[in-house]
C-alpha cells in the first residue's frame, strides 16, 4: 500500500499544528531524541538544484540517508527541460518514479504548485523566487534550541525583503506574543502580498509585525537580530547604486549597545564587511554555524511530515 505524501511549496502549506510539530521534530533531531528507526527506507528522494547550494542541497541529501532513504540528484543541466519539455510533463514523469523530490529552482514558485498537484510524489520547495520556506523552518528550529520556546521572542531583522525575509516573515508571527520587525532598505522591501499575510497572522495569533525602510531607533532588548547576505542567490539588483541603498543596514557591534543579550542569525553564505561585520559573525553571539547544521535536522523533521512520518 503506498504511503500518502504532502508537499511543502510554501509555509502556508503548514496548519499551526504542523509548523509546530516540524518544528518540535527538527529540535528533537538535533538533540539525539529519535531513535534511529530508519522510517523513509524503500523511498527514493530526488534532489534537484537549478542553482547553487551548500546547506540546503547538503542538508536534504544528509537527512534522507539518515532516514533510510536513497537519493538521485538532478543538475541544472540534468532535465529535459532544457530541451524544450514542458515543467509540467517533467514533474508527471518524476512522480511515477520518485517519492520526494527537494527541488531549488530559484524560478517562480507555480512551478512547484504545478509539480505537487499530483498525489504520488512530495515536492519541498528549497527556495524559489517567492519564498524559501525550509530556511524559515530552520530558523524557527534555531531559536527554538536556543531559548526553548519561539513564542514571546523579539527579532528583528535587517536587509533585503527576499525569499528568507519573505518565509519568517510568514512564520514568525503565527507565534503568540513575538515582535518581529523588519528594516529594509527602500526599494526592497517586502512585497505586499506578503506584508499582509504577515500582519493577519499577527492579528490572528497576538503578535505584532512591522516593517520600516530606514536605521532610525532600532528596537532595544531584541532576542535575536538576524541578516542576509545582500545579493540574494539566482537574482541581481536592477538599480546601479544599490551597495549605496544598503550599507546603512550593516549589522555591527553597535547593535548589541542596547540588546547586550541578543544572539545573531544569518542563514548563510556572508560576506564579512557587507551585510555583517566579522567581529559579529564570528562572535561569541552568532548562531550562524549552529543555525546551518539545523537545516539538516529541520530538513529530516520536513522529510518525515511530507511521508506522514510526523503525524
Amino acid at each position: 500500500m503506498e504511503r500518502p505524501t504532502r508537499s511543502l511549496v510554501s509555509t502556508e502549506d503548514l496548519s499551526d499544528a504542523d509548523l509546530r510539530a516540524v518544528v518540535a521534530r527538527g529540535v528533537d533531531h538535533a538533540a539525539g531524541r529519535v531513535a534511529r528507526s530508519l522510517p523513509l527506507t524503500g523511498d527514493v528522494v530526488g534532489i534537484y538544484f537549478r542553482k547553487t547550494s551548500t546547506r540546503t542541497r547538503t542538508a536534504f541529501s544528509a537527512g534522507a540517508l539518515r532516514l533510510g532513504a536513497q537519493i538521485v540528484t538532478f543538475g541544472p543541466d540534468d532535465l529535459q527541460t532544457n530541451t524544450g519539455e514542458t515543467v509540467g510533463d517533467t514533474g508527471r514523469v518524476l512522480a511515477r518514479m520518485l517519492d520526494v523530490i527537494v527541488a531549488r529552482t530559484a524560478g517562480p514558485q507555480r512551478e512547484l504548485a504545478d509539480w505537487a498537484g499530483q498525489r504520488r510524489m512530495a515536492v519541498v520547495n528549497a527556495m524559489t523566487a517567492e519564498e524559501h520556506p525550509t530556511q524559515a523552518l530552520t530558523d524557527l528550529t534555531t531559536m527554538a534550541r536556543h531559548f526553548g520556546r519561539v513564542e514571546g521572542l523579539r527579532v528583528c531583522y535587517l536587509g533585503e525583503g527576499n525569499n528568507t525575509a519573505a518565509a519568517l516573515a510568514s512564520v514568525l508571527p503565527r507565534f503568540g506574543g513575538v515582535a518581529l520587525e523588519l528594516r529594509t532598505p527602500p526599494g526592497y522591501g517586502l512585497t505586499e502580498e506578503v506584508r499582509a499575510r504577515a500582519e493577519a497572522n499577527a492579528a490572528r495569533s497576538g503578535a505584532s509585525f512591522t516593517e520600516r525602510h530606514d536605521m532610525d531607533e532600532l528596537p532595544s532588548g531584541v532576542d535575536v537580530i538576524y541578516t542576509t547576505r545582500w545579493q540574494t542567490t539566482g537574482t541581481s539588483k536592477p538599480r546601479p547604486d544599490w551597495r549605496q541603498v544598503f550599507a546603512p543596514f550593516q549589522v555591527t557591534p553597535k547593535m548589541w549597545v542596547d540588546s547586550p543579550t541578543a544572539v545573531f542569525m544569518h542563514d548563510l553564505p556572508a560576506h564579512r564587511g557587507e551585510e555583517v561585520t566579522a567581529e559579529v559573525l564570528d562572535g561569541p553571539a552568532s548562531l550562524a554555524l549552529d543555525q546551518a547544521e539545523n537545516k539538516m535536522h529541520s530538513a529530516m523533521a520536513v522529510l518525515e511530515w511530507c511521508r506522514h512520518v510526523l503525524p
